[in-house]
């Protein structure tokens, strides 16, 4: 939030200033006029001083005489990527975020985010990972690091980077390790919560134990993958394509070492010599509409079970293939991997 008091100046005050805070915000040199509650009045750059400096006024006037009256802005939790794209690459870099009262409660920053995806994930971070041990015994695996932060951070700052809003992740063993690591960061107060799964409720059934969402569309995610999905892409397809339910899937080869036959009634009419082909696999993430929740057997359902609901009631299951990175580090040769591979993901 101190971000966003940096770029705010009061309707009372003077050009002058807010030259000074223009002065100390830089490459990011733009003010936001309000009142007393934050309502959003204008917008300030040094241009506009400059023009209202030639146009007569002088640095004691009011900032009210040189604003722009019009400002550009996003409406808190409403995605609408036709216009994010359209400031964008119209070179709107800060954009501030309004409640329906038009009250600036955050900023979005395209130097420092890619983009604005306000709606909520859940991390799944409770299982014991068992094939990662002894590295697991005393560590719950997304807390392991990857150079100098912990892959379930490194999971959490790429979500920032896409302006996603709040954030749960589920605990369950060792789950004072987490807990404790997010609480005592500042940059997570207020932006991550927790889900606490009293007992194994398998790979989807706790999001369930959840009644806070804040969005209509909901990601759910493994926290130990390593992986540079596209997320604006991604609402972008599920949107388009009406799901009620959307896998991200990833591209898996099999090499079959011989030659492989077409054969019909006995007669071969072709010959593949060693084929590789080409499936289509759950990469762990999931994007779905929050009516699917409530289909999520309270005591124990795994995504496969959620997903075989959906398909049996017609509902709509899509999957969206990337074919970007992506690790699932769930044993040491995946982690030793990851430690090695990270970096490739910084952007």
């Amino acid at each position: 939030m101190k971000e966003l008091q940096n770029h705010i100046i009061n309707r009372e005050a003077n050009i002058k200033e807010a030259l000074e805070k223009l002065n100390i915000l830089a490459s990011d040199a733009v003010l936001f006029v309000c009142d007393e509650d934050k309502h959003l009045l204008g917008s300030l750059t040094d241009g506009d001083i400059r023009r209202g400096l030639l146009n007569g006024f002088n640095l004691a006037d009011n900032v009210r005489t040189v604003i722009q009256a019009d400002p550009k802005f996003f409406i808190k939790g409403v995605i609408d990527l036709k216009l994010l794209r359209e400031y964008r690459e119209g070179n709107f870099k800060i954009i501030p975020v309004v409640d329906t009262s038009k009250r600036i409660v955050d900023i979005v920053n395209f130097r420092k985010q890619k983009s604005y995806l306000p709606i909520n994930i859940v991390l799944m971070a409770g299982g014991k990972g068992l094939r990662l041990r002894p590295l697991t015994e005393a560590t719950p695996k997304p807390m392991l690091l990857l150079g100098d932060k912990p892959i379930i951070e490194r999971h959490i700052l790429r979500l920032y980077n896409f302006g996603f809003g709040k954030i749960w992740i589920s605990v369950n063993y060792l789950k004072d390790v987490i807990v404790s690591f997010i609480q005592s960061h500042p940059l997570h107060v207020n932006k991550v919560d927790f889900i606490n799964e009293m007992k194994e409720m398998g790979t989807i059934g706790s999001v369930r134990l959840n009644q806070q969402w804040e969005s209509d569309v909901i990601v759910v995610a493994n926290s130990d993958l390593l992986c540079n999905v596209d997320y604006e892409g991604w609402y972008d397809y599920f949107v388009e394509s009406g799901a009620d339910f959307c896998i991200l899937s990833v591209p898996y080869d099999t090499s079959i070492p011989f030659a492989v036959l077409d054969v019909s009634d006995g007669r071969v009419s072709a010959l593949k010599e060693k084929p590789t082909i080409v499936h289509q696999v759950n990469g762990g993430m999931y994007m779905l509409k929050k009516d699917c929740l409530s289909l999520i057997d309270e005591e124990y359902c795994d995504a496969t079970d959620l997903i075989e609901k959906l398909i049996s009631r017609n509902k709509i299951v899509t999957t969206f293939l990337h074919t970007g990175y992506w690790l699932d580090i769930g044993r040491y040769s995946d982690y030793s991997r990851a430690v090695n591979e990270y970096k490739l993901l910084e952007d």
